[in-house]
């Protein structure tokens, strides 16, 4: 989306000129150049705005003189849009209440994004119902149809071009829009972020400050405190919500409705009740034209309008008629809505799930608009109008046109629309299913096979392993009663023993291979395989839409229907594949030509296969995917659960979906062609040895740049001399390189059942290439991403963060347990991977639980699980309310019987807790391959293994302290709701993924101005597909708050880094690490900025979000408290920032040894701290041991050990002049004292001052915890200013000279001491810039400009340009 207002335009310019020059204005006490906390002024981009060069209109500064020839190329190129950007026209607007406005708009818009931004317009918000005529220069009139673009109307380049708003005709499903944006728009709930919120509370205190000048009282913070205690912190992440401004006490539909047909035949749609705030009761009919107040006064409907001249054609203009309350209040939510971040307007596709909600639980009020709602519900169709076909939709998309790039863009947001609109129905529809609302198609078959189709989505159940627990409400064999649970055999995921379910399957035997197939695991490798063919994008050939809802302990598969499917036998329409396990295997040369086009995309090899009829079949794919042509005429290709190859590490039928990832083979087939080409070539200086360093490129760049989750050790950097190469060399060597690669293919059907044809040679040969790259990801990837873990270049803070690091490596979840035994030496990895292996297990079994149980039962269920997960819950009894809640509600099953209700209470009431742990063990066993030691029981009992185990399983529990220490620290009442948890296949775009990556290339080049023109045209091609709320919309906004920050322009970072923080806060979570670390890096912009009281409330909170997703041990947490550190030195609180050195100094040699690089950061930083106390030979301790750690773990030769020792020349250079000055004065003492004295028999005065500052510094003395710094104390010179206040109200200190004589003193004492401390404090004050300045490019060794923790990343940037500049 291109368009916005000039009014916006208008503001943006004006706050941007001020921010131009961030350092004139930073002194300022309002700060005009900081954009985050004054987001009304314009400083923000509007949601609509797609072009972020027009947002930030003063280009980042270039560092140095070198990138002249690329600016020159830039200015050049200025009359040319870069790809993504988009020139926009102004065009005029009349809107439907005759008011005018003017909007900025792109020929390539569409009508449906101009009504969007009229929908976001102050002015025309409220309007709903209306066509768009489009009026030329020519006057030519041109009526807008709903799906066009501008430029097939009329060419609004020319200017003259303006639009009209016309009311158009209501009918029922506008009328019932109509009322809903209403309602919407009264709402103010969610409005202000976090960040927001923070940087607004600052505003607001700066206002009530005395002065101009005054900087407001902000309290210290208690970091240290609520480290110690983050169960206590739970109710501080949750944010009180905003307090609606009532416009109305209620809008509902009224009892008349429906209109009676008489009146339908002169145009009554709808009646509405509506009781204003003054408290009168209206009427009021909703017609085909218009609204207006009726005369039904009692029972009876009279038609008649009651008050003439009040009819409007929006429901708030009528409203604001008849109630001037009404008028005032929605004055007032206008404004306030105008007030906040464009982005906080916008929609997520799927928020993310809150595993906290507030407590005690606020009051349930009445609310008729929201029971109509919920009354209607309809499990994600439409109610009024057709259904939409998904299917359709989505070919229809992937059949756009995209040789261009506004194509591709066109293409690719048509694309994630339709695929977020079908998450969002599936979502709503399997919860229909799972609550039995939706009928199955086949009600005759076990319930077992049941199958749905609910608004043209198909939904079936995804089984786990225990066939015995297929349904929640199948009934029960007696086979399957007899056998006590303990015997079960514990089974992996997806798979399960044939011979021991057969006796428990209650289906006939057929249908259990499908069953088999359809397991947990199966899903999920299906919905990888349709990822990747989605993403392989060959022309002709289909997948369905597809997500996995996750529910109640069900795993439901959602996929559009298939056309043709439904309507009767399709079985002739397989023409490729096998549908019974290859006993028959269908063909077809066109499928498979573009099944093999795919193929050599996704490395799958062309092999041959053998059926039960010893027929040969050559194929490019799984045997038991289905290749079927729809009643559409298109080739779709289904059921892709082996894309990628078996996992050589896992044999054994229990195995069977144990498959590599896709990054792995990708990793590998890299790291092949770099061997192969370096064995072809003698030339291979700069190939890269090592192929395990292909695995990780792209990860660890994407950690050292975002987050510096590295604490900047990065690892040595290659010159400049050996990056460059000549450019003919270079293409060829890529060229062959990806030729290379291709070449690679694995066969997906070895080590399986089928029967494969070809030699035994090339069977051999074909099995080998698979055991190849499943050792490459024992011997090679395990190892390094391990030492990766040790070294932090990866830095996973919880269960997600640890996942994703994983995959993005190409490394199974399966093989924790070896990672786990391989950071043995780490405590905080070591924790970090017992509490996954923990939870995931857990997941499983309380899933088994939440399947069998009743509604009624959910809550008593879950808090006794998690009792006895974190409790010590013995004998099988239950806690008090649990029981009670069970007898209570015992027998209200729904026809499940006696039975059911033993059967139900087996199985979550008579668990204890080392029965619970037990199981966990033996799944951890079966599953990771771990021996899971007792320790794990302990380490388990803490927020962030709850918080890990309620995102995973969709739990949400009351934000309130727990203590964990009791033997039932949960409630039946502290479980408040159950969600959905989804995993899809929505699009991305790879586009702006490539630009992201080039940019990120730049960056670490120090090229700023290239790599701020790609991340500008990455975020502007991302805000057109995918609008603001996005993940990668996020990564761009961080990417350039870097460069900004770079670049010196301190304002420009706050802007793009407070709408990454609102991206992520809405689409990652309030307590995600990514979350934590845009807080923390929001700081040091603030920090840039002098605004440190801002500053500290931000990095405040980062502390607290990774108390909760990590816990208070772990290296991030001891970098903040680094970063902390250096906020509070810089204002003089010395004491307060050594209390934080020594705690991350205590944490770091804790949790990674003393010997680490990080621990030498914190002895850096505290030999800079007592530098600046003027404590030096303290100083030179510290720096000594720093020198030390780098000796032992860099050499003698490495630049930071060298730093190192310079600091150590320094800080004992320092000590000797200091000792020199003390001895030098003491000379002088004699004879100043006497001159004191004379002075003080001449000025009695003095002495009435001496004695009250005396009199202060004693009781701040008092009031003082910890020893202060040498530096100057504000708290004290307050209480002494407090004191000479009070005095002087009294009478008792009225010469106005009084304090004056105490700082005059020196001075008439000897007075060349004042004029040289003056000198010496300025060049102090140099010299501390100067130490800032050196140490910013000196990476690891200190971090005083960018320190170490959530900006590392900037630190080591800077190192990275200085060796660029070299």
């Amino acid at each position: 989306m291109a368009g916005k207002s000039n009014k916006s335009k208008a503001k943006r310019a004006a706050a941007q000129s001020s921010a131009a020059n961030p350092t004139d204005s930073a002194p300022q006490s309002d700060v005009p150049a900081a954009p985050a906390p004054v987001p009304d002024n314009g400083t923000v981009d509007n949601a609509v705005e797609a072009t972020v060069p027009e947002a930030n209109e003063v280009p980042p500064p270039v560092p140095n003189a070198d990138d002249s020839d690329s600016q020159a190329v830039a200015a050049s190129n200025d009359d040319q849009p870069k790809q993504g950007e988009l020139r926009l026209y102004p065009v005029s607007v009349k809107t439907q209440s005759g008011g005018k406005m003017e909007l900025q708009l792109n020929p390539g818009d569409s009508v449906m994004d101009i009504r969007q931004f009229l929908l976001d317009a102050p002015e025309t918000c409220y309007f709903t119902c209306y066509e768009l005529l489009l009026r030329n220069k020519e006057n030519e009139t041109h009526h807008l149809e709903d799906y066009n673009e501008i430029s097939e109307v009329a060419d609004i380049t020319t200017g003259g071009c303006s639009l009209e708003m016309i009311a158009a005709l209501y009918d029922d499903r506008s009328i019932r829009a109509h009322v809903h944006r209403a309602r919407d728009l009264l709402s103010l709930s969610s409005l202000h972020s976090l960040s927001t919120t923070l940087a607004l509370k600052y505003d607001a205190a700066l206002n009530k400050a005395q002065n101009p000048g005054d900087k407001p009282n902000v309290p210290e913070l208690d970091c240290l405190g609520f480290m110690d205690d983050v169960p206590a912190s739970l109710r501080k992440l949750i944010s009180s919500p905003t307090e609606d401004i009532k416009c109305v006490e209620s809008i509902v539909f009224s009892s008349f409705n429906p209109p009676p047909s008489h009146r339908r035949l002169v145009g009554d749609l709808i009646y509405l009740d509506v009781v204003t705030l003054e408290g009168n009761k209206y009427c009021i009919t909703g017609t085909t034209k218009a609204f207006y107040v009726n005369s039904s006064g009692g029972n009876i409907l009279d038609p008649r309008p009651s008050k003439s001249g009040f009819e409007t054609a929006t429901l708030i203009g009528l409203l604001q008629k008849l109630s001037s309350k009404f008028k005032k209040a929605f004055r007032e939510v206008m404004e306030k809505k105008a007030s906040a971040h464009p982005f906080e307007n916008v929609q997520s596709l799927l928020p993310p799930h809150s595993w906290l909600r507030p407590y005690p639980v606020p009051d349930h009020k009445r609310d008729a608009a929201r029971a109509e709602e919920a009354l209607t519900i309809s499990y994600g169709s439409e109610l009024i109008g057709m259904q939409r076909d998904w299917n359709e939709e989505l070919q229809s998309c992937r059949e756009f046109p995209h040789a261009t790039p506004q194509e591709r863009i066109l293409r690719d947001r048509a694309l994630y629309k339709v695929s977020s609109d079908f998450v969002d129905a599936a979502l709503n529809g399997a919860i229909g299913v799972i609550s039995r609302c939706i009928p199955p198609i086949n009600p005759t078959d076990p319930e077992c096979l049941h199958m749905y189709v609910h608004n043209n989505i198909f939904f079936s159940f995804a089984v786990d392993a225990d066939i015995e627990q297929l349904s929640k409400k199948r009934p029960s064999s007696n086979m399957a009663e007899k056998i006590p649970s303990s015997d079960k055999v514990p089974c992996k995921e997806g798979t399960c023993d044939g011979e021991h379910n057969a006796e428990l399957n209650c289906c006939s035997e057929a249908p259990l291979v499908e069953n088999e197939q359809a397991t947990y695991a199966s899903a999920n490798n299906d919905l990888k395989g349709t990822k990747l063919y989605q993403e392989a994008d060959v022309p002709g050939l289909y997948n369905l839409a597809m997500a996995i809802i996750d529910y109640r302990g069900h795993r439901v598969v959602a996929q559009s229907v298939l056309p043709g499917i439904l309507q009767g036998d399709k079985s002739d329409a397989l023409l490729y594949g096998s549908v019974d396990n290859g006993k028959k295997i269908c063909w077809n040369e066109d499928f498979h030509a573009k099944v093999l086009e795919a193929a050599k995309l996704l490395h799958i090899k062309e092999h041959d296969v053998i059926d039960a009829s010893e027929n040969v079949f050559k194929l490019a794919a799984p045997v038991e995917c289905k290749g079927i042509v729809g009643s559409d005429n298109r080739h779709y290709l289904l059921d892709l659960m082996r894309v990628t190859p078996r996992d050589a590490n896992y044999t054994g039928p229990e195995s069977r979906f144990c498959v590599l990832r896709p990054e792995l083979i990708t990793s590998f087939c890299q790291a092949e062609s770099q061997s192969k080409r370096k064995t072809k070539t003698d030339e291979g200086t700069d190939i890269v040895p090592d192929p395990s360093d292909v695995s990780v490129d792209t990860s660890k760049t994407d950690d050292e740049l975002s987050h510096g989750e590295e604490n900047g050790a990065s690892t040595s950097e290659k010159t400049v001399a050996e990056k460059q190469d000549t450019t003919a060399d270079s293409a060829a060597r890529s060229s062959e390189s990806s030729k290379l690669c291709d070449e690679i293919t694995f066969n997906p059907n070895v080590f399986t059942d089928f029967k494969l044809g070809g030699t035994q040679e090339e069977i051999a040969a074909d099995e080998e290439n698979v055991k190849k790259v499943s050792s490459y990801l024992v011997d090679v990837v395990l190892p390094k991403f391990i030492a990766d873990l040790c070294a932090l270049e990866v830095s996973p803070m919880d269960g997600q963060t640890l996942t994703e690091a994983l995959h993005s490596h190409g490394v199974n979840v399966r093989y924790i347990g070896r990672i786990a035994n391989g950071v043995k030496h780490l405590p905080h990895l070591w924790d970090l991977c017992l509490n996954e292996i923990t939870v995931r297990s857990a997941k499983h079994i309380l899933k088994d639980i939440l399947r069998d149980i009743e509604d009624h039962d959910i809550g008593a269920a879950v808090s006794h699980f998690l009792n006895c997960l974190f409790g010590n819950v013995t004998g099988g009894k239950a806690s008090t309310n649990n029981v009670n809640a069970k007898n209570q509600k015992k027998g209200q099953g729904r026809g499940k019987g006696k039975a059911s209700a033993k059967k139900s209470l087996a199985s979550y009431m008579m668990v204890d807790s080392n029965i619970l742990w037990s199981d966990i063990q033996e799944f951890a066993k079966a599953k990771f391959e771990f021996e899971l030691p007792e320790q794990a029981r302990t380490t388990a009992k803490n927020v962030p293994v709850l918080r890990n185990l309620c995102q995973k399983v969709g739990i949400s529990v009351a934000a309130r302290k727990y203590d964990f220490g009791s033997t039932s620290p949960f409630d039946a009442s502290d479980v408040l709701d159950l969600r959905a948890v989804v995993k899809h296949s929505v699009p991305v775009c790879s586009e702006a993924k490539t630009l992201v990556e080039m940019g990120k290339v730049q960056l670490a080049e120090g090229m700023l101005s290239e790599s701020y023109t790609f991340f500008s045209e990455a975020f502007s091609i991302l805000q057109q597909v995918t609008g603001p709320m996005h993940r990668e919309v996020a990564n761009c906004c961080r990417y350039l708050a870097m460069v900004l920050y770079h670049a010196g322009d301190m304002a420009g970072a706050i802007m793009q880094q407070h709408k990454e923080l609102i991206i992520n806060e809405r689409c990652l979570g309030l307590d995600h690490p990514d979350t934590a670390h845009s807080y923390g890096n929001m700081a040091l912009f603030y920090h840039g900025l002098n605004q440190t009281e801002l500053a500290l409330q931000n990095m405040g909170r980062a502390l607290l979000l990774l108390g909760l997703s990590s816990g208070p041990d772990h290296p991030d947490v001891a970098a903040t408290f680094i970063n902390v550190a250096m906020m509070y030195q810089d204002m003089g609180k010395m004491d307060t920032a050594l209390r934080y050195l020594q705690d991350a100094l205590k944490k770091n040699e804790r949790l990674l040894g003393p010997e680490h690089i990080q621990t030498a950061v914190c002895y850096h930083a505290l030999a800079i701290a007592c530098n600046s106390m003027g404590l030096f030979k303290l100083s030179q301790q510290h720096e000594k041991k720093t020198y030390d750690i780098l000796v032992k773990q860099l050499g003698e030769n490495d630049s930071r050990t060298k730093d190192s020792q310079n600091w150590m020349k320094t800080f004992e250079m320092r000590e000797v002049q200091k000792t020199a000055q003390k001895q030098k004065g003491q000379a002088v003492d004699a004879a100043n004292t006497k001159k004191a004295i004379d002075l003080l028999k001449s000025r009695p005065d003095l002495i009435q001052a001496f004695q009250n500052a005396a009199a202060a510094e004693r009781a701040n003395a008092l009031n003082e915890a910890q020893p202060r710094g040498r530096g100057f104390d504000e708290r004290a010179a307050r209480a002494a200013a407090e004191v000479r206040k009070k005095a002087a109200a009294k009478g008792l200190l009225v010469r106005p000279q009084s304090g004056v004589p105490v700082q005059q003193l020196s001075q008439l004492i000897n007075p060349g001491t004042a004029a040289s401390s003056k000198k010496s404090g300025e060049n102090g004050e140099a010299k501390k810039v100067e130490e800032k300045k050196e140490t910013s490019g000196n990476g690891k060794t200190t971090n005083v400009a960018a320190p170490a923790g959530l900006g590392a990343g900037l630190a080591s940037l800077d190192k990275k340009k200085q060796k660029a500049k070299k």
